[in-house]
C-alpha cells in the first residue's frame, strides 16, 4: 500500500492511499468497455440515419472508424470527471477518484488536461507510458497527472462505513445532537475531519497541535461559538455524531 500527504486549505495534512496500477487498469477496462458499446450504439444509429445504405455508411465509417472512438473516449473522460468530481464510472465502481495535490476536487483544467494526454498516456501508445510511468513514479502519477498536478487514490468504503456508524449512533431517540448547525457541512468535510483525529493520534506531535488548534478555531467560527471548546479532539468526535445523526 502507497500513501501520499495532502496539505489542505486549513494547512492540515491527511494521508490518502494512492491507487494501484491493478485498480487503474480495472477502471480503465470498465470505461473503455462504456465507450465501446456508446461507439458501437453511434455507428448503429449513423447507419439508420443513412437508409440503411451500406456503400454510403462504409465511406464515411472509414473517417469516423478513427476519430469517433478517440473523441468519444476523450470526451466520456472529461465530461464524467469534471460533473462527476473526479470520478468516471470505471473509477466509482473501482473506488477510485482523481483529487488536486491541495486535496481539492479536480476542476475544468485538470479535467481537460487529463483527457488530452489520454491520447499519448494511453492511445497512442497502447498504455505503455501510463503504465511505466505509474509504476515508476513516486505518486503514482501518469502524463496526465503530473500535468494536471492530480492524483488517484482510493475511496476506502470501510471509512465511510465506519463513519455512519461511530457509537452506533442511528436515531434521535438515543442521541440529542449538541451543535445543530453541524448539517451544513457535507460528507467529505466529516471524512476530512475523522481522518485529522486518526492521524493525530498516530502522529501526537507538536505540528499536529498546531494543526488541531487552526482546524477548531476555524470550525467554532464557522458554527459562531463563542468559546474554544478544552478537548478539542472530543469537540471534532462529537461534531461528527451530530451530522450523522442530523443528516441521516
Amino acid at each position: 500500500m502507497q500513501n501520499i500527504d495532502i496539505r489542505s486549505a486549513q494547512n492540515v495534512r491527511i494521508t490518502y492511499e494512492l491507487a494501484s496500477l491493478r485498480d487503474r487498469i480495472l477502471a480503465f477496462c470498465i470505461d473503455m468497455l462504456i465507450v465501446f458499446v456508446g461507439y458501437y450504439f453511434f455507428m448503429v444509429w449513423l447507419l439508420a440515419l443513412m437508409g440503411g445504405n451500406m456503400e454510403e455508411a462504409f465511406m464515411v465509417g472509414q473517417v469516423l472508424f478513427l476519430l469517433a472512438p478517440i473523441a468519444l473516449f476523450t470526451l466520456y473522460h472529461f465530461l464524467c470527471e469534471l460533473f462527476l468530481k473526479g470520478q468516471s464510472i470505471g473509477k466509482k465502481a473501482s473506488r477510485l477518484k482523481v483529487v488536486r495535490q491541495d486535496g481539492k476536487d479536480a476542476g475544468m483544467t485538470e479535467a481537460l488536461m487529463r483527457a488530452v494526454l489520454l491520447l499519448i498516456d494511453f492511445l497512442l501508445s497502447a498504455g505503455g507510458i501510463a503504465i511505466m510511468l505509474i509504476s515508476s513514479s513516486s505518486k503514482r502519477q501518469r502524463l496526465g497527472d503530473m500535468a494536471a498536478n492530480t492524483v488517484v487514490i482510493r475511496i476506502d468504503a470501510k471509512t465511510q462505513f465506519s463513519l455512519e456508524n461511530i457509537e452506533k449512533i442511528e436515531t434521535l431517540e438515543n442521541y440529542t445532537p449538541q451543535y445543530p448547525e453541524a448539517k451544513m457541512y457535507g460528507e467529505e468535510d466529516m471524512l476530512f475531519i475523522k481522518g485529522f483525529i486518526e492521524r493525530y493520534r498516530a502522529y501526537p506531535n507538536a505540528a499536529h497541535e498546531v494543526a488541531l488548534d487552526k482546524l477548531v478555531r476555524k470550525l467554532c467560527k464557522e458554527l459562531e461559538l463563542e468559546k474554544i471548546p478544552v478537548d478539542k479532539i472530543d469537540f471534532l468526535k462529537t461534531l461528527i455524531k451530530d451530522y450523522i445523526v442530523l443528516t441521516r
